[in-house]
């Protein structure tokens, strides 16, 4: 062939076969600032010894050496890691399996090398990887299967990471869940929980330094020294050695209320009590304030807070205390960057009084009293005359939920460390707001004190209090007088949206209308209307935006769309009634259909 020829052109790309081989696996280094800045980045002994320290996994496996009675306590037992500590998960279950004289769990065997430390200390006579000195000790003999503990590992948490993940735990029938890294330390409903908050790495000279240089001049003023759950240690010993500097520095030390937490057990770290205290101390934001007399006095004291709070708890923060000064730890110095704004929750607030369908987003399945106040929520939307519908969708971001458009705004149910939307951005559709938020929106009185309540207790307890003065005021009249007062009340009284000024015909959909007119066009003949008269109630209202004396939102947001589907039962006239002529279609393979061979022959 000549080069004057024209060629094909290459319909594909080049494919050799590197292209279809398996990726083979590659052994990555994992950067584990953690454990400090001088810590190697591949697994070594060092890198391991750092890990059983950071874990305190020694005082790990004595807990999981408990017992009942002759049975081990915990048989199957679920670690939940967040993202930045699951790269240590290997080495620590390899560790408490080796430790608790197993290598694997009972419903798994694998013929392994013997390790040499078990070596040292003896294998029984039964031939298996085990410590034990004979054939009834042994772990991995058909005898002691029942009695062996089950490992697993939680990488993707449901929801917060500071949350225990009792969803995924119960998949597997956990009797324990060891958590690891910061938590919110919220009360929990189901399964025994083991706190590891670990040991990160900290230059406490460096935020000593910082502190005196922020504080400088005000040695007598009102201090709380605050930190997350893995860096309270460390803020307990700073604490130790700036309380007789400033006089008035109080320290906030984890807390476990025993009422909620029986069996709870925090690894690696002691609390201060009450009773071993020498100052005094209150209860507040899921911590034990040693220092401070009365929680109504925290408005008087600033926060110096070490490493960055989420935006939920630092906007918690912010409400409470007079300045909040923030340590970021990463960098080593003072956080100058931009509290979330309280100013944005009013408008919402505010935006909440005029919606008309509301999305529970539950945030959490774990906490206690979720489903309580799930249900008080909902109770509360339905008196208001709103509409309201439940979403669990997971991890919540900006793709799922923009799904839901006919939502005017969005309840969320979370943790209030981590498991709050705060929207700073804009970057959802619809308002986001918590239920002390909404609780204020549905309020007749609409007065806010600038408080952020995030504590379910806390409202729950607003929830039953605002039921308790509407039932008294409700109880004072005899059932005429009530029907009679419904009958002038302002249902029919116009909306308006506060934040934007326009009317609002929806803000309370599930409102009775007390005059409700629909006419229906007039058809054919008798017979034909008697043939359907099965869906003649459906025909009626398919057109308008009440149904039950109640305004319909999916309707109305139906009726906005300019395309609803490829058809509807309960419309006529909507398309021609002759459908179009079917036709044979092309038939065959791609290198031969069928009319192909048709015109070839």
């Amino acid at each position: 062939m000549s080069d004057t020829e024209a060629r094909a052109p290459v319909l594909s790309t080049y494919q050799d076969t590197a292209t279809f081989e398996y990726a083979k696996v590659r052994n990555t280094e994992q950067i584990r600032n953690h454990l400090g800045p001088h810590v190697g980045k591949t697994l070594d002994e060092e890198v391991v010894a750092k890990i059983k320290q950071y874990y305190s996994l020694d005082e790990l496996v004595e807990f999981l050496k408990q017992k009942s009675g002759d049975e081990l306590r915990f048989k199957k037992v679920t670690l939940q890691f967040p993202d930045s500590l699951i790269c240590d998960s290997a080495t620590i279950v390899h560790e408490l399996q080796r430790h608790l004289g197993h290598t694997f769990s009972s419903a798994q065997k694998f013929d392994a090398v013997e390790p040499a430390e078990l070596k040292s200390v003896g294998c029984c006579s039964n031939g298996n990887n085990c410590s034990a000195p004979d054939v009834k000790g042994c772990c991995n003999s058909s005898s002691q299967e029942t009695a062996s503990q089950a490992i697993w590992i939680l990488a993707d948490t449901s929801y917060s990471a500071c949350c225990v993940d009792e969803v995924a735990a119960e998949h597997v029938h956990s009797d324990l869940v060891v958590h690891f890294g910061d938590a919110c330390l919220n009360p929990i409903e189901k399964l025994p929980v083991a706190y590891v908050f670990g040991k990160p790495y900290l230059d406490e000279d460096k935020v000593i330094e910082e502190f005196r240089k922020t504080y400088q001049d005000r040695k007598e003023d009102r201090i709380l020294l605050m930190s997350d759950a893995c860096n309270v240690f460390h803020a307990r010993r700073i604490w130790d050695t700036l309380k007789g500097e400033f006089i008035n520095l109080a320290f906030a030390d984890v807390y476990l209320n025993p009422a909620t937490s029986k069996d709870v057990e925090i690894i690696g770290y002691s609390p201060m009590t009450h009773e071993s205290s020498e100052h005094s101390s209150v209860v507040a934001l899921n911590r034990q304030l040693i220092g401070i007399k009365d929680v109504e006095a925290l408005n008087q004291y600033d926060l110096f807070h070490i490493s960055l709070p989420q935006a939920p708890r630092l906007l918690q923060l912010t409400t409470k205390f007079q300045s909040v000064t923030i340590y970021n730890v990463d960098e080593e110095k003072i956080h100058t960057g931009s509290h979330p704004n309280l100013m944005r929750r009013y408008r919402y607030v505010h935006m909440a009084r005029s919606a008309g369908t509301i999305g529970l987003l539950v945030n959490t399945l774990s906490l206690a009293n979720t489903k309580t106040l799930m249900n008080s929520i909902a109770k509360k939307i339905r008196d208001a005359g709103k509409k309201h519908y439940l979403f669990v969708v997971g991890k919540p971001n900006v793709a799922k939920l923009a799904n839901f458009e006919n939502v005017d705004l969005w309840c969320i149910l979370g943790c209030d460390h981590q498991g709050i939307i705060v929207d700073q951005n804009n970057e959802y559709f619809k308002p986001i707001v918590t239920p002390y938020e909404l609780l204020l929106a549905l309020s007749d009185d609409l007065t806010w004190t600038g408080q952020w309540v995030t504590d379910f207790n806390e409202v729950l307890k607003d929830l039953g209090e605002g039921s308790q003065d509407q039932k008294e005021e409700e109880g004072t009249g005899t059932p005429d007088d009530n029907e009679a007062a419904g009958e002038d009340s302002d249902d029919d009284a116009p909306q308006f949206d506060p934040v934007t000024g326009k009317y609002v015909s929806t803000s309370r959909p599930l409102r009775k209308l007390q005059h409700l007119q629909i006419t229906a066009e007039e058809e054919g003949d008798d017979d034909k209307e008697e043939e359907e008269s099965e869906k003649s109630l459906i025909k009626k209202f398919s057109s308008t935006v009440a149904i039950k004396d109640t305004v319909s939102t999916s309707a109305m947001y139906l009726q906005t769309r300019t395309w609803t589907g490829l058809g509807s039962d309960y419309k006529d006239n909507e398309q021609d009634e002759e459908g179009a002529i079917l036709e044979d279609g092309r038939g065959g393979i791609a290198r031969g259909y069928d009319f192909d061979i048709e015109n070839k022959n």
